[in-house]
């Protein structure tokens, strides 16, 4: 939870801006700040304004714009050395916090015109390298579905169920822990979720999907669901303690089930089962990559070209398809 008596006013402002006129998602807000929160510290740090030398209890309430308008592009630069020299950050860590300064400082710039020069303007985004998704091959999915839909428990027909909804619709766990009863159309073959960035999309259902859920919904508590803040009686997956499912739950429900089927868990988790899913669905069923980023809710293209990758089975076969192959 964003404690904002411990923000400065104009950080704030900023937060309240991305939440009501941005509309992003509360863990985005939350994102925005802890990496500004970092941000500002390290300049109290960097322009001496305080003899505290572990960064975590320095206090930024006290900055004002005045401290804020004298932040060059090399005092990010700066702030961004600090991270690799000191948390040994990785890129794409690093490029997350630059794209938050940018959004912060166009924010004081153009929108409260606190600022004359934007000292982000020309900020650059560190080259990530490119890797291949991590993903279940078919084999292993289908070992995973068996073992979850074989298991002996109170919950089974849950964590089939969820287990089926990311290996067949790649959706994120956010979305599936969203999911509202009211929300499924059962006649459609659909559901529509909120996906990133507070968006609403429309994932659509095969007949796997369809009889997990509805097997799950024969034995869905009835009586002594909680009513709070979570909407827990509305909730599609719920807890051992009658409330909406959690993520760490589904977490953990996933690390389980890949325990029990034999796989690695420190290489395969909820987020490799969404890349399963839209691997196998490119792989296997030749979806176009423009409906794999409808169906994914990617905002880019370029977010779902990752899944394009091919198997050396496929190369193989392409080569062996050749008509020349046999000349």
């Amino acid at each position: 939870m964003i404690k904002q008596e411990q923000n400065p006013e104009f950080l704030n402002s900023f937060l309240n801006y991305s939440a009501t006129i941005l509309n992003k998602s509360p863990n985005s807000i939350k994102e925005y700040n802890y990496d500004l929160t970092m941000f500002l510290r390290f300049i109290k740090l960097h322009f001496h304004m305080t003899s505290e030398c572990d960064l975590k209890a320095i206090e930024i309430n006290d900055i004002t714009i005045d401290t804020i308008k004298k932040i060059t592009l090399d005092d990010i630069h700066a702030f961004l050395a600090y991270l690799i020299r000191n948390y040994h950050s990785k890129a794409t860590t690093r490029a997350r916090k630059i794209s938050t300064i940018r959004i912060f400082f166009k924010y004081l710039s153009k929108k409260e015109k606190l600022l004359e020069i934007n000292p982000a303007q020309d900020l650059e985004t560190p080259k990530l390298d490119k890797r291949l998704p991590k993903y279940l091959s078919l084999e292993d999915s289908r070992k995973l579905l068996d073992v979850t839909s074989n298991e002996d428990n109170r919950n089974s027909e849950r964590d089939y169920a969820i287990i089926t909804l990311f290996l067949n619709c790649g959706m994120r766990l956010s979305e599936l822990v969203g999911i509202n009863i009211r929300d499924i159309s059962f006649e459609d073959y659909k559901l529509n979720v909120i996906g990133k960035g507070n968006k609403e999309r429309t994932i659509y259902l095969n007949k796997a999907c369809i009889k997990a859920i509805s097997d799950y919904l024969a034995v869905r508590p009835k009586e002594g669901i909680k009513h709070d803040a979570k909407y827990s009686e509305k909730a599609l997956f719920l807890s051992e303690r009658k409330t909406r499912i959690s993520n760490r739950t589904v977490e953990n429900v996933v690390t389980k089930q890949l325990q029990a089927a034999g796989l690695d868990t420190k290489k395969y988790s909820v987020h490799k089962l969404r890349h399963t899913a839209a691997t196998l669905m490119y792989q296997y069923g030749q979806v176009d990559i423009r409906a794999l980023q409808e169906l994914l809710g990617h905002e880019s293209i370029a977010t779902t070209e990752i899944y394009t990758h091919v198997s050396n089975d496929q190369v193989r076969n392409a080569v062996e398809s050749n008509p020349l192959a046999d000349f």
